[in-house]
């Protein structure tokens, strides 16, 4: 796959965005667009537009499953990755009862990060039958 859309990156975290940064960037030509918690992310999501975003479970200010309930409030056809340094299955639950595509643990070795996120993302964009 080779994704050239918005991907909006929230974690407040600098190296796991660096990190993550790099891999996104095997996706093709993403434009890249970062958020340190989940206040900014509302307003990058809002000002930018992104169709797919990457968001921490464990932000300051606003975590990640009110930041999605919000986000998906906005657009409910955004892609959301939730990333998670310990997946707990309640809230991995609690994540996808809100509209989140799927999640990534943060310690998953960087070729299959790369891998789930181009098939939540293929999986996403496919279009829908009625």
């Amino acid at each position: 796959m080779k994704y050239a859309g918005k991907i909006l990156l929230a974690d407040d975290e600098a190296h796991i965005r660096k990190y993550l940064s790099l891999i996104i960037r095997q996706l093709g030509k993403p434009t890249l667009i970062e958020a340190v918690n989940g206040q900014d992310a509302l307003s990058v999501f809002e000002r930018e537009k992104p169709k797919v975003v990457l968001l921490d479970v464990n932000m300051p200010l606003l975590g990640g499953i009110e930041t999605l309930k919000r986000l998906k409030a906005i657009d409910p056809d955004c892609i959301v990755i939730m990333l998670t340094s310990l997946a707990n299955r309640e809230t991995v639950e609690q994540a996808l009862e809100n509209g989140a595509a799927g999640y990534i643990r943060k310690d998953t070795p960087k070729e299959e990060i790369a891998s789930v996120l181009t098939e939540l993302i293929e999986a996403a964009l496919e279009p829908r039958t009625p």
